[in-house]
């Protein structure tokens, strides 16, 4: 009953890498425990950073610790300050020699994390679960995902009774080995209580082998060019043809439409009059 399997932790091996990469040996307990600390440390010390995932490697004295962000700016600060501090406070943590590594995100709305934690914020914020659920939705489809599923559970609305709900678009085939399927989970500290939210985005099939080094995820999460595809968030151009509203409109009041106003040059015979009638 209820048996349900980490989507990531499923497909490790397969189609996945591992986000730490070291031998244990004999100490295979104190570097896991080590490797917990530092991502700990890291979400807790780069909070607004929007941290999605910290990949560890170790040599015999070296520790590599690649961030994946959306925001780099953040992380690495004016000329580099910020690293160099994060790098000496993991050295005090670990009495290890550290080398930090930004990757940066270039699309975070295909991200699981983010885009949980995303949502998390806007519970935080008071938003309503359904608008947040919704429009979180709509944005990672317009980045070319094929699915995503979010579930919030938890006191919502500020319910007495907790319950769960979930939204989803697209397909989610979490039975198929080679979906390329990211999930994670947030939560949201609001005054009445806890809110989880579990997100699962499908970013399409996997075929043939892929290398599993830990960073080749990450580039098959940007396809082509990277970045935001031009006008999905509305600059000039954007959401014209999504909605493909503006023309419709124009077509119905051609001619007819309201009197008075008219279409194109309907109004300039009648002066505008249209079937007001004569004054009184």
């Amino acid at each position: 009953m209820g048996q349900k399997a980490h989507p990531i932790g499923n497909r490790l091996g397969i189609i996945r890498g591992w986000d730490s990469n070291w031998f244990g040996g004999n100490n295979y307990a104190d570097k896991l425990v080590e490797d917990e600390k530092i991502r700990k440390y890291l979400s807790a010390r780069i909070a607004k950073g929007g941290v999605a995932k910290v990949v560890i490697e170790r040599t015999l004295k070296r520790i590599t610790v690649t961030i994946h962000t959306a925001r780099p700016g953040i992380v690495i600060g004016k000329a580099g300050q910020e690293v160099d501090k994060i790098k000496e406070e993991l050295k005090k943590l670990t009495k290890k020699e550290i080398q930090i590594n930004i990757f940066e995100i270039k699309r975070p709305e295909l991200d699981a994390q983010l885009v949980a934690e995303g949502v998390a914020k806007q519970l935080e914020a008071r938003i309503s679960f359904r608008r947040a659920m919704k429009s979180t939705i709509a944005s990672t489809m317009r980045m070319g995902a094929e699915g995503i599923k979010i579930m919030t559970s938890g006191r919502l609305g500020g319910a007495e009774m907790a319950r769960s709900e979930q939204y989803k678009e697209g397909r989610i085939p979490l039975h198929t080995f080679r979906a390329d399927i990211d999930y994670a989970l947030a939560e949201a500290l609001t005054t009445y209580g806890k809110i989880g939210v579990k997100v699962w985005i499908c970013k399409g099939e996997v075929y043939g082998k892929r290398d599993l080094s830990p960073n080749i995820g990450a580039a098959s999460n940007a396809p082509g060019k990277g970045g935001r595809p031009e006008g999905a968030f509305g600059g000039r151009d954007g959401g014209r043809d999504n909605r493909g509203g503006g023309d419709r409109r124009n077509d119905k009041r051609q001619g007819g439409g309201r009197p008075g106003q008219g279409g194109a040059g309907a109004g300039r015979d009648n002066k505008g009059g249209g079937n007001r009638g004569p004054r009184k």
